[in-house]
């Protein structure tokens, strides 16, 4: 059965949008270790080519920490937003993290790597403010911790389960993605622009919602469903093709108008 989501053609991005992109799963493959990924050949100049395009309107946004984001991409001036938005740089730099509880973390920490412990190959992300359990290596253990993640979850009223592709993160309560894509609309350089977001998780939703409230654009990646997306690229190789064609357009464009 064939999708019923279209590719988005290039042209959807101009000079006066406003460019958000998950990480895992959409500019990067998925990897057992969350620390063993690495961006492909090419994909940093890609993106340096749209942020210069879009004059700065480029952000990242990840589950990961953006001192993480750092890390892979080498960018450390660039807008990003973290552990689903706990924590953002903004487009002047300024960095905020969402208060949280250390008592309560340090108790849910505690708990949640004591379940990682109980099975075997189950992979703890500790992202300083949320903290996660991995399944990819052994994703027969994916039933037994949907089971057992709600009521972890439910003793923490200050925390709130956020499942994922093979991984259930437990983060501080309201915050996702959403919120940190309209807090970047707000300010410059994003303000004003026709946001699109690229992204391929549960997590995501959020921000493809947001997008769309402010007459965005949401791209999905993968094939889940449901979604808010109105687009769809079936996966990261794909992506970065697009982002490479998004990227001539603009640099096209620029050219005819001098």
């Amino acid at each position: 059965m064939s999708d019923p989501l279209p590719p988005p053609p290039p042209e959807l991005v101009g000079t006066g949008s406003a460019l958000f992109l998950d990480a895992d799963g959409t500019l990067l493959d998925f990897a057992d270790d969350p620390e063993a990924v690495a961006p492909p050949a090419g994909m940093i100049a890609t993106l340096d080519g749209l942020h210069e395009a879009l004059g700065g309107a480029l952000a990242l946004v990840s589950g990961r920490p953006v001192e993480g984001l750092d890390r892979i991409f080498g960018r450390p001036a660039w807008p990003a937003a973290g552990q689903h938005g706990l924590e953002r740089r903004d487009g002047a730099g300024r960095f905020a993290t969402v208060p949280v509880d250390p008592d309560e973390l340090a108790r849910l920490r505690a708990v949640v790597h004591a379940t990682g412990e109980a099975l075997a190959g189950v992979r703890v992300e500790d992202k300083s403010w949320s903290v996660a359990l991995h399944c990819r290596e052994r994703p027969e253990h994916e039933a037994e911790l949907a089971r057992r993640a709600p009521a972890l979850v439910a003793a923490f009223p200050g925390f709130e389960l956020q499942p994922g592709n093979r991984v259930f993160e437990f983060k501080p309560r309201g915050m996702d993605k959403g919120v940190a894509v309209r807090a970047f609309l707000d300010e410059r350089p994003f303000r004003g622009r026709t946001p699109i977001y690229l992204g391929d998780d549960l997590t995501d939703e959020h921000a493809f919602a947001a997008v769309r409230e402010r007459g965005g654009i949401a791209i999905r990646v993968g094939e889940r469903t449901p979604t808010h997306a109105t687009f769809t690229l079936s996966s990261p190789n794909a992506v970065h093709d697009w982002l490479n064609a998004v990227k001539t357009h603009l640099m096209q464009g620029a050219a005819n108008a001098t």
